[in-house]
């Protein structure tokens, strides 16, 4: 039971720190720390760092499917409500920590990835996740007939996540969420706007 408890504590706390310090920035020593227990409950747990970075990057999208559930794929909602809803969402998100900390897929994606052929996978199958979710909402946009029937979904996804996450970076980086209110009003006025075709 102890360790039970000990790993659901260095999970918890680690993931904070290490989405505050970076995959890098973090070492174990700084995760047990903050976890207040020994190192060796560490390897009693983890067989590596790069196996405890993984579980909790599945632990961080847990939250982030969530967010997916309650908007993108949401079917109560008008179909560019749930894009926007899901914009709304990250971007409250991110605001809790003054844009500082951004968004650890995005983290891992630049700084993990190098590190770690498991991680980089497991980084593209999240993006493509996110990216089926959000041409889910698009293909409901254009049978609800709010963007044009000759849109491709698949595609503008692709551009929707990868703008929103380099907006993101760009958030942390200046530790503001201009740049994605220029994210949301281009895409949305711009990119996602109404169409008769």
């Amino acid at each position: 039971m102890a360790k039970h408890s000990h790993r659901e504590q260095i999970l918890s706390e680690g993931l904070r720190v290490v989405h505050e310090r970076g995959y890098a920035g973090a070492s174990v020593r700084d995760i047990v720390k903050a976890a207040g227990v020994p190192q060796g409950s560490f390897t009693n747990h983890f067989v590596s760092k790069e196996a405890f970075a993984l579980e909790i990057l599945e632990r961080y999208f847990a939250r982030t499917r969530a967010h997916i559930g309650d908007t993108l794929r949401n079917d109560a909602l008008a179909p560019m409500k749930r894009l926007q809803a899901y914009v709304d969402s990250a971007e409250h998100a991110l605001g809790d920590s003054d844009m500082r900390y951004g968004c650890l897929i995005g983290n891992f994606s630049v700084e993990a990835s190098e590190h770690s052929e498991l991680i980089r996978k497991r980084l593209i199958e999240i993006f493509e996740e996110l990216k089926q979710a959000v041409a889910y909402a698009l293909r409901a946009a254009v049978k609800a007939g709010d963007l044009p029937a000759s849109t491709e979904c698949g595609p503008l996804a692709d551009f929707f996540v990868s703008s929103f996450q380099g907006a993101t970076l760009r958030a942390k980086a200046e530790r503001s969420a201009v740049p994605l209110k220029v994210f949301r009003k281009f895409m949305f006025s711009s990119v996602l706007a109404s169409r008769d075709r």
